[in-house]
């Protein structure tokens, strides 16, 4: 997705020939009959599950998102059966897919088999109290995972239940005006390094009870959504290793993909 003189752009695919063509969100292209073209929430998880993980907009890996492959006249409808928009809601509540900002800072889907390595590689082998302790995450992280993660009576990490919406935990963890600066920063930061996926959107409400606005993230670290063990199974291999899958994954899919855009989806080498 990309801005030309002030239009918002969409990526599909063409009807012949299956091309990238570029058409704006009128609609007045459409994909939607091309064989490839996904055209359900379903369509799209069984998609991801096939190729392992995938961000929701163009990138440098030509073809690699969800974007490319839906009719981009479908986007923000509003209409759950056809809005890939809408589909992320759905895929984030069913919690059978991780979804958040995991790709160059920009969101996109990991299916759970492929989570593990990302975990590994993108924290370097370290859970977050690990990193707290040995000085690798910054007081605004803890400030934010201190909602998330604590401790039982017997010292044991515990991953608190509590439902946030992302425009409450702001407040509550101190960032504003008068607080604590670059809240969207810390908060893609943490899904960079997979401490925290969006589990489901909720809209606000006001005073009276009635619902306004867009829907809004509610996050979760993904052991608590998943298990502690499913997340970190990949902790038995070096996080080189498991970066070194992902990036190897996406070349094999895309042989002619630079390796500088491939390694924007991977991530940046670990800390070994």
């Amino acid at each position: 997705m990309s801005v030309e003189n002030g239009v918002w752009i969409m990526k599909g695919r063409e009807t012949s020939g299956g091309r990238l063509f570029r058409a704006d969100r009128s609609g007045a292209e459409t994909d939607w009959d091309h064989p490839e073209c996904i055209h359900t929430v379903e369509e799209l998880e069984e998609y991801i599950e096939a190729v392992g993980f995938l961000p929701l907009f163009a990138n440098e890996v030509e073809g690699f998102s969800v974007e490319e492959w839906t009719d981009p006249g479908c986007w923000w409808t509003g209409d759950e059966d056809t809005d890939p928009w809408q589909w992320r809601e759905i895929i984030a509540r069913r919690q059978k897919i991780a979804y958040g900002k995991f790709f160059d800072k920009k969101a996109g889907f990991i299916s759970l088999k492929w989570l593990p390595y990302f975990v590994n590689s993108r924290r370097s082998g370290y859970d977050y109290d690990a990193r707290w302790q040995d000085g690798l995450s910054g007081r605004r992280e803890k400030l934010i995972m201190d909602f998330y993660v604590g401790e039982d009576a017997n010292g044991d990490t515990l991953w608190k239940d509590e439902r946030i919406l992302s425009t409450e935990l702001k407040k509550r963890a101190g960032f504003g005006k008068q607080g604590e600066k670059n809240y969207p920063g810390i908060l893609t930061q943490l899904q960079m390094e997979t401490y925290l996926v969006i589990s489901d959107f909720e809209r606000r409400k006001n005073k009276k009870g009635h619902e306004y606005g867009m829907a809004v993230s509610i996050m979760f670290p993904p052991e608590k959504l998943w298990g502690y063990e499913a997340v970190t199974a990949a902790y038995k291999e070096s996080p080189m290793k498991s970066w070194q899958r992902i990036f190897d994954h996406v070349k094999e899919m895309y042989e002619e993909a630079d390796d500088a855009a491939v390694m924007k989806i991977a991530g940046k080498t670990p800390e070994e």
